[in-house]
């Protein structure tokens, strides 16, 4: 195309919403009208899924559950008023407790008031308020949050020994919906042995975020903990920023927790319209059912163009990988389904990747994220009428460019500002494309056997770890590992063994090794006690 036509195909493409002052251009992407026309089917029928998913029809048959993130933003959208209710108790209470921490209301023993936030959880429960405090927290915030993200013993002790000399003055969130999550179990257990090292009763300073019922709930309960929050059963962790998950740190750290949901709500109004070009989300998943023939062919690289938002790519891995990476469709059919997502902060990219999106294999269309305002206050000029704003904003429209000129798709996503509405709407957009998309391919979004067999794989690991420290600790001969598979009654797991072994004698858990590791099959294994 020359230039006048791609102006006018941008014209023709350009999404706006003044009142969010939000801006979508797909124009970039290479579709043709009549792909656009042969789409609308699958549209209608996707703007319909979505209508009977909010009106609370069982959208993830695989758990026989509702789903309901929607209606966290828009509370009159529940299906019933016990539903509405639980929604609005909710929000009220973590108001008033976050309000009460602030006011030194909610203290710990022999502390004026708390300091700081320890947020244990993982995925949904961690890459959420990750990404809305990164974004939205002020740098004067009434509490330092600190995240527990993974069962990596080194990094639960850089968290810890940061907070060393406040541990006492530090409010601590436990997130999972079970309470049996391992990895925030484990951070759970390793903090609280932090505080009883400092003579700190654990529970005046724990705050449970989970489901009714759960372990976790009980435990708090009976351990006395400050209070605990729901994690509603319709509300999926990679969907559940908007819910206590999301809130509470969120407010805890002094950020309008209002304007997020209004913007969502917002968001959420403007993707239920039934016509393609006046849905942002509708026309987001066009663009990437463009890009990937509907199979997910091309991945998705996410760059803002904003320090605050660069852990976008990050939270959107979860909720596009984790919802559309799928083996079954939804009538049983081996599909393999999903878009691989990725991405870093522009400018940064300019001195990484973009190398080879330009010039390398074209397996990938981009999304930039675009913030018109360059910051509070005027910018002094690095050069002759030029800021540093204006040089990030060059740099965005040149890759966008050269992108385009070597046949590398685009889309661009621009907002006036980071704000908490902006950063709600942008979240609802993403939201609402994830569900229309798996329309579109027939897919269920909203559950993850991957993950679950990916859980029951490793907890068959541990049991296995259990059986071999058994029978070493019961034999008083050293034994090979073809010899140790044999006696756990595991012939088949000689490899899985030699690893279990291998990490056991690197921390010094009571392992005797004698012979080469680069030869897995002479060597000699005994307890050492």
């Amino acid at each position: 195309m020359d230039q006048s036509q791609l102006w006018q195909r941008y014209q023709d493409w350009l999404y706006y919403d003044p009142d969010l002052n939000f801006y979508l251009d797909i124009s970039r992407m290479r579709f043709s009208d009549q792909f656009v026309q042969e789409m609308q089917p699958q549209f209608q029928k996707a703007f319909q899924d979505m209508a009977d998913l909010e009106a609370g029809a069982i959208a993830n048959p695989d758990e026989n559950r509702m789903v309901g993130h929607y209606w966290l933003r828009n509370p009159d959208l529940a299906p019933n008023a016990e539903l509405k209710a639980d929604i609005t108790d909710t929000l009220e209470k973590l108001k008033t407790f976050a309000a009460q921490v602030h006011s030194g209301y909610i203290h710990p023993p022999k502390e004026a008031r708390f300091t700081d936030v320890i947020s244990i959880g993982i995925g949904g429960s961690a890459l959420g308020p990750q990404f809305v405090s990164q974004a939205l927290a002020p740098l004067d915030a009434p509490l330092n949050l600190h995240f527990i993200d993974n069962t990596d013993p080194k990094g639960i002790d850089d968290q810890l020994e940061q907070l060393r000399d406040r541990l006492s003055s530090t409010l601590v969130l436990v997130i999972s919906k079970s309470g049996g999550t391992p990895e925030t179990r484990n951070g759970m257990i390793e903090v609280q042995k932090a505080y009883e090292a400092q003579n700190l009763n654990f529970g005046s300073h724990a705050v449970a975020i989970t489901g009714k019922g759960s372990k976790l709930e009980q435990i708090a309960i009976s351990e006395g903990w400050i209070t605990t929050f729901p994690m509603h059963d319709w509300v999926g962790g990679r969907t559940s920023e908007m819910s206590a998950v999301g809130l509470v740190p969120a407010a805890l750290q002094g950020i309008d927790i209002d304007s997020i949901l209004e913007g969502a709500k917002t968001m959420d109004n403007l993707t239920r319209k039934s016509q393609l070009k006046t849905n942002p989300a509708a026309l987001l998943s066009l663009a990437w059912y463009a890009a990937g023939n509907g199979k997910g062919e091309k991945d998705m690289v996410v760059l803002p163009y904003k320090d605050s938002l660069s852990l976008f790519s990050r939270y959107l891995q979860q909720l596009v990988m984790e919802s559309l990476g799928k083996e079954k469709d939804l009538d049983g059919n081996t599909v393999y389904q999903g878009i691989a997502v990725y991405g870093n902060k522009g400018s940064t990219d300019q001195h990484a990747y973009v190398q080879q999106l330009r010039e390398g294999v074209p397996n990938f269309f981009a999304t930039f994220i675009e913030v018109l305002k360059d910051r509070d206050g005027d910018s002094p000029e690095v050069e002759a009428g030029v800021t540093s704003g204006d040089y990030l904003s060059g740099l965005l429209q040149g890759t966008r460019l050269a992108l385009y000129e070597n046949e590398r798709d685009s889309i661009t996503i621009t907002v006036g500002e980071v704000t908490p509405r902006t950063v709600g709407a942008l979240i609802a957009l993403y939201e609402r494309a994830v569900g229309l998309y798996a329309s579109l391919v027939n897919i269920n979004a909203y559950h993850q056997p991957g993950v679950e067999a990916g859980k029951k794989a490793a907890a068959s690991i541990l049991e296995l770890q259990n059986n071999v420290i058994e029978v070493l600790q019961q034999e008083k001969t050293s034994l090979s590992l073809s010899e140790i598979a044999q006696k756990v009654n595991a012939p088949d797991s000689v490899e899985a063994i030699y690893k279990i072994i291998r990490h056991l004698h690197s921390n010094y858990r009571g392992v005797k090794v004698e012979g080469n590791w680069g030869k897995p099959s002479d060597l000699k294994i005994s307890w050492a006690n």
